[in-house]
């Protein structure tokens, strides 16, 4: 009677080998992108002559995956939050104002050119510099937060923001194929400021 050395057979057993490595090698590369954590740089307020402006910079949220999947035609876009809240010294902090917008980009292959739409500014950019359009896609610049005249001189102000990728970036099919600790799922972490509004 002849016994066997193995519950495959050898070619079969080779493959399933194969892809274990190569599944690994993929779990690898994805905790190896995940790294590079994005995160809110740049962080500004500053005022026109009727508004509270916010300046900020979404910084390492690109990864060469998305670079990828823009030159393939999948747009990516942006959600944005920031919030103001009034600081009262023996009851929670009041939230006096919230917004939420996004930006847009996406790759022409006939044109080679990218669009970028803003929502918060209403605009639509298009750029044959991919550079240009990362920029654009990254900043918030001089964002109209709350008119000056409906706030309190004498109230100490909290201004906080954050980006994630949204969820509506990816084609339905996508989420089967790419993980849910990938790249793709990023969210920065709140970045915020206390000022008092000198009228």
């Amino acid at each position: 009677m002849k016994t066997r050395n193995s519950l495959l057979p050898q070619p079969l057993g080779s493959l399933v080998l194969g892809c274990f490595f190569c599944i690994l090698a993929t779990f690898f590369q994805v905790r190896n992108s995940y790294g590079q954590e994005a995160d809110i740089t740049n962080f500004t307020v500053s005022n026109s002559e009727s508004h509270l402006l916010l300046y900020l910079t979404v910084s390492d949220w690109l990864t060469n995956d998305m670079k990828a999947a823009i030159q393939n035609g999948i747009p990516i876009t942006l959600a944005f939050s920031v919030e103001l809240f009034a600081i009262r010294s023996n009851w929670p902090d009041k939230k006096i104002t919230h917004h939420e917008f996004t930006h847009t980009m996406a790759y022409d292959s006939l044109k080679k050119e990218y669009t970028i739409t803003r929502n918060e500014k209403d605009d639509t950019r298009v750029s044959a510099s991919f550079a240009e359009a990362e920029r654009l896609m990254s900043e918030i610049n001089g964002f109209q937060v709350m008119p000056l005249d409906e706030l309190d001189p004498l109230t100490s102000y909290t201004l906080r923001a954050k980006a994630k990728l949204a969820r509506k970036t990816l084609p339905s099919s996508f989420h089967y194929i790419i993980p849910f600790s990938s790249p793709w799922d990023f969210e920065t972490n709140w970045h915020e400021l206390t000022m008092h509004i000198a009228l």
